[in-house]
């Protein structure tokens, strides 16, 4: 069964969810880009967790404390989401209406096989925003968020307002390179905590440790000592290297 306390997240929970999610079997749980997808059989359950939300397996659940807006029941315990700023999102989807629009938008997967040199190049034809503009956007490459963004074009040696458009094919290919090491570090420091992320043993992630460029205004670049600079665009702040990224 599902428990809905709060029904206003970013976008209202349907009112029907709970019916539809009574008695079915959660056959598989993946993701795309930072959507969760639970697979129910006839429909799948898109779950955003957005900037404060978390979900936690409970085999023994006492009552619900602030904030944990939803239940979705199982046998054998319980999966409780919590979500202070209710930035997050919970919508059924049916099987048969297709891809979601949610969905339908999203570039490919920057650890996938998909994601090359030619494909970023690709994507950046035509594109007079900046680079770090489109990495932020999802629509070439998903899960480049801001911090990993700012880090991975340090890396590639890319200034982040360069235009998407004026990249080379040598120079796309050291940024998908810079991507995926960078992304890869984070992954193996656990991810970036900065306020309140968690992962799913509720530890930390220390990745913010090691950044070279991110948080670290007026400090020594990590390759040529000169001092590090920061610009906030779109209410996004920037940091790069003004010898190092060209």
């Amino acid at each position: 069964s599902a428990i809905v306390r709060e029904s206003r997240l970013r976008w209202p929970i349907p009112d029907g969810l709970a019916a539809q999610l009574e008695g079915r079997i959660l056959q598989a749980a993946d993701r795309r880009g930072k959507y969760l997808l639970l697979r129910f059989g006839p429909g799948v359950l898109i779950v955003h967790l957005g900037m404060s939300g978390n979900f936690r397996f409970q085999a023994d659940p006492g009552p619900p404390a602030r904030h944990d807006h939803v239940d979705l029941v199982f046998g054998h315990g319980l999966l409780r989401y919590h979500d202070p700023r209710r930035f997050g999102a919970m919508l059924w989807h049916p099987d048969t209406a297709g891809v979601h629009p949610l969905l339908a938008g999203l570039g490919v997967e920057p650890l996938g096989s998909d994601f090359t040199a030619a494909q970023l190049h690709h994507g950046t034809r035509g594109r007079r925003v900046s680079i770090k503009q489109l990495l932020l956007s999802g629509k070439v490459v998903v899960g480049v968020g801001n911090i990993y963004a700012s880090e991975s074009l340090h890396r590639a040696g890319i200034r982040p307002g360069t235009i998407a458009a004026r990249l080379g094919l040598a120079r796309c290919a050291r940024l998908v390179e810079a991507i995926r090491e960078t992304l890869a570090d984070a992954l193996a420091q656990g991810g970036t905590t900065l306020r309140d992320f968690g992962g799913a043993d509720g530890a930390g992630g220390y990745f913010q440790l090691s950044c070279r460029v991110y948080g670290r205004e007026g400090e020594p670049c990590v390759t040529c000592a000169t001092p590090i600079r920061r610009e906030v665009t779109q209410g996004r702040a920037t940091y790069w290297c003004r010898h190092c990224q060209k």
